[in-house]
């Protein structure tokens, strides 16, 4: 059997060379989202996913793969904002590139915590679920995290808005393990 923490560490490097990558060339410009317009982004790359699965094709020449480490670096993003708050002047957009980088390794680490934990309950069910099935479980997360952000937050019994983050990047990175690492649906891996 495939070492999980091994494949999450891989992923944890593809994912966060894109987030270095992007932080160089864009710097921290995200740093005004608020986190509805976060989540209104995964929303977009969850349901690009979704069309394609179920089209067979996209028209665009870049596949899911991409899209799976968006909604992971998004949800990252996401988590850094709701500890640090969003930016309202340039100044406060203009979070060094370092900093940025190390709530990053610190988010995505915890999210790796939290799933290895998981992970040893559910006894990787996570390998025998569909792409598909794992996709639609994303897109009802971010549903659930739209209505907490219509409800300002507020929860009854429900988790709060870091855990259905935590929730996106670990069934991201299970995709991405699947689709990178292990060489599923082969046609949706560019």
């Amino acid at each position: 059997m495939a070492n999980t923490s091994e494949q999450y560490d891989e992923m944890i490097r593809y994912c966060g060379e894109t987030f270095r990558n992007k932080a160089v060339d864009y710097g921290t410009a995200w740093r005004i989202l608020r986190l509805p317009s976060l989540t209104d982004q995964i929303y977009i790359k969850a349901n690009r996913i979704r069309s394609i699965q179920e089209k067979g094709e996209a028209k665009v020449a870049e596949g899911i793969v991409p899209e799976f480490v968006g909604i992971v670096n998004y949800s990252v993003m996401a988590l850094i904002q709701l500890e640090i708050g969003v930016a309202n002047s340039p100044e406060e957009v203009a979070l060094p590139a370092e900093k940025a980088c190390e709530l990053y390794d610190r988010y995505i680490r915890a999210a790796k915590n939290l799933m290895m934990s998981k992970n040893h309950d559910y006894d990787e069910a996570w390998r025998q679920m569909r792409i598909s099935s794992i996709t639609d479980i994303i897109l009802m997360k971010i549903f659930r995290i739209k209505s907490i952000e219509d409800h300002q937050g507020n929860t009854i019994v429900s988790e709060g808005l870091d855990a259905n983050y935590y929730d996106l990047i670990n069934y991201a990175m299970f995709c991405l393990i699947r689709l990178v690492l292990e060489k599923e649906g082969v046609g949706n891996r560019e």
